[in-house]
């Protein structure tokens, strides 16, 4: 079985705070990619059309999304996987998992380190077989310069796997002076908006991300924000896109199809 690593008993923030802030000066918080977004449209002609625009530029066509899940049973057991979703269709054309076993802690500001070296393994490993599928764009369940320190994890993976990467949060870091009670407020307030989503502003005047009202009639915000190579305009459009539920597709597939695989991983394991 696999190791998370670096292995560590003893946590070295010193360290870790050097390697974010070594990373950070590589940190791309705008569009930096030869794609463009396309049309989700069903109309025959504008599909038609699109598919000429495909032939004479690269459109976002294939869109990954990346997790961990962690045993509820067996502390010692974690569940990687990397899923990429054809965007036109939120279709999953191909999925990946890796079981390992968490053995650095989880340290509040530095998830990247027990969780970035596994999820970078699985994009590694997909690129390196040359799959049709290799995404051009990364979501992470986690976030991105919505962070204590201005760094996450999706920020962190997107510079290492040199990947466009959007930070999808299901919790609100309480920085800069943002709440979620605000957050709560302010989306109340718009209601009756089509759009629903609002920016998280902080009070030093920083834009943060962006708070988007969850489908389906769940009060649960999600918290949006850029990770790499990619603008916060365009990682909100991209999440529209995406969103049929609370989360973007390609988390909730990330997160159902990681939970159904630790499950059966557990099982398999208990009849050995």
């Amino acid at each position: 079985m696999e190791k998370l690593s670096p292995s560590s008993s003893s946590v070295d923030h010193k360290a870790w705070t050097e390697a974010q802030d070594l990373l950070k000066q590589k940190l791309i918080a705008e569009d930096d990619f030869s794609w463009r977004l396309g049309s989700k449209s069903n109309s025959k002609s504008m599909e038609r059309e699109e598919e000429k625009e495909e032939e004479r530029e690269e459109v976002l066509k294939y869109v990954g999304g990346v997790d961990i899940s962690y045993s509820k049973e067996n502390p010692s057991l974690a569940c990687g996987i990397l899923v990429v979703l054809e965007l036109k269709t939120l279709q999953v054309v191909y999925q990946d998992f890796c079981v390992v076993t968490p053995n650095v802690p989880y340290v509040p500001g530095f998830l990247a380190f027990r969780e970035a070296p596994v999820l970078l393994e699985l994009v590694e490993k997909m690129k390196n077989n040359n799959s049709p599928f290799y995404p051009q764009l990364l979501m992470v369940d986690g976030n991105g310069i919505l962070h204590p320190r201005g760094f996450g994890l999706a920020c962190h993976l997107g510079i290492l796997a040199d990947l466009p990467t959007i930070g999808i949060g299901k919790n609100l870091h309480h920085v800069d002076g943002l709440t979620l009670s605000g957050v709560k407020q302010l989306l109340e307030a718009q209601e009756d908006s089509a759009e629903g989503f609002i920016t998280l502003k902080g009070y030093s005047g920083r834009i943060w991300g962006a708070a988007a009202r969850s489908a389906g009639g769940s009060l649960k915000p999600i918290f949006i924000s850029t990770g790499h190579r990619i603008s916060l305009d365009t990682a909100t459009r991209i999440v529209k896109m995406t969103c049929k539920f609370r989360v973007p597709e390609p988390i909730r597939q990330a997160d159902i199809r990681s939970r159904d695989y630790l499950r059966k991983h557990q099982t398999r394991t208990s009849k050995d």
